[in-house]
């Protein structure tokens, strides 16, 4: 099957679209196909990910004003032409907004069956950066998702929104977890003496550092006695983070192995931001035996079982994020209880198993074009 995957973002970008665009197309290779990705150039001096298991076609973009981190593609032939020339079977449009919309055009104007994976809530950005502009992103949404063959959701949480909206032909397709990487027994006492050096439990956060985010919300975590936070990630909130987060180590952005390590060397893993249409971290948190508090909202219902593997709060709560990190500081049984069992629920959920599923979902679609044709 020859795919080319869209994506609004690619390494050596970090942030859920990035990696699941960049897993997809390792394992479309691992099982024979041919894809090809087409992706924002990235900033000037960053080299693009030398590990691409495929070609990448970079077409020219900009930074977003106001988050320079993100890169927004510019109009540019080389999508097309890249339809054209890897005369592709499908194209897999990875949280289609700037360029995937420009993909979804150029794939309809070709007759190539087109498969959206929705992985942005939109709708939660417009409220956190404009206070507004809710239902002019679910417009948007519903008038890119709904030219797709096929829109495929992440949580039940995410599929719920898109058919409540009205966004037809949805399925769900979760994440996978890379469970060799992410594991319990890379936690590194090294590490954690360097972390708290006064024994302290080390509660981490993973992600970008910013507003959709509300990572300010640990502030109480910050004042509870024997514990250390530390902060992974980097992003446009940071600065105003390190005054809010006193006492907190910020590691800033950390990947691969390294990462991994970090994470194992956590005691409780904690979450905050209320609009994720799934949630990679905590899968990863799990994945590395820890128990897990996060916001009961979005991808993190599917994730987390309260009060089997982690605690859910209720969102945009300090109060209830503190409380529930004391609980588990003071129980260091539940917390290895949950830790466990968090392990042993992602266990299944590998990229393979996924990309699979994947795989399935671009066969049903090419069926239903070709019986569409001969109807």
């Amino acid at each position: 099957m020859r795919v080319v995957i869209v994506t609004e973002s690619f390494p050596p970008d970090v942030n859920g679209v990035a990696h699941c665009a960049l897993q997809t197309a390792r394992h479309l290779v691992d099982r024979g196909h041919a894809p090809v990705v087409v992706a924002p150039a990235p900033a000037p001096g960053h080299k693009p990910d030398a590990f691409a298991p495929c070609p990448v076609v970079h077409v020219p973009s900009l930074p977003l004003p106001g988050y320079p981190q993100v890169r927004v593609a510019l109009p540019s032939r080389r999508l097309a032409t890249t339809l054209v020339e890897h005369r592709a079977d499908v194209v897999h449009l990875a949280s289609p907004f700037v360029l995937g919309v420009r993909g979804m055009a150029a794939a309809a104007r070709l007759g190539i069956p087109a498969v959206a994976v929705y992985q942005t809530d939109l709708a939660g950005y417009a409220r956190t950066y404009m206070g507004a502009g809710e239902a002019a992103a679910w417009r948007r949404i519903r008038s890119v998702h709904g030219a797709a063959d096929l829109t495929l959701a992440p949580s039940s949480a995410a599929l719920h929104d898109l058919e409540t909206h009205g966004v037809p032909r949805v399925e769900l397709w979760p994440r996978g977890v890379d469970t060799e990487r992410f594991r319990p027994d890379r936690r590194d006492e090294a590490l954690r003496r360097e972390l708290a050096p006064n024994g302290e439990l080390i509660v981490g956060y993973v992600g970008r550092l910013a507003p959709e985010k509300q990572v300010e919300l640990l502030a109480g975590v910050c004042g509870l006695e024997g514990v250390r936070v530390v902060i992974v990630g980097d992003g446009p909130s940071r600065p105003g983070l390190e005054q809010a987060l006193p006492g907190a180590v910020f590691l800033g952005r950390r990947t691969g192995d390294d990462l991994a390590r970090v994470f194992a060397s956590f005691d409780v893993f904690a979450h905050t931001g209320p609009f994720e249409t799934f949630c990679q971290t905590v899968q990863e948190a799990m994945a590395s035996g820890l128990p897990v508090v996060a916001p009961a909202a979005g991808g993190p219902l599917d994730l987390v079982a309260h009060g089997h593997t982690g605690l859910l709060v209720p969102p945009r709560d300090a109060t209830a994020v503190r409380d529930a990190v004391r609980s588990l500081a003071a129980d260091p049984g539940l917390r290895a209880a949950f830790g466990t069992a968090g392990r042993a629920t992602v266990e299944g959920r590998t990229w393979a198993a996924v990309g699979d599923r994947l795989i399935g979902h671009y066969t049903t679609v090419l069926a239903g074009r070709r019986t569409a044709v001969a109807a």
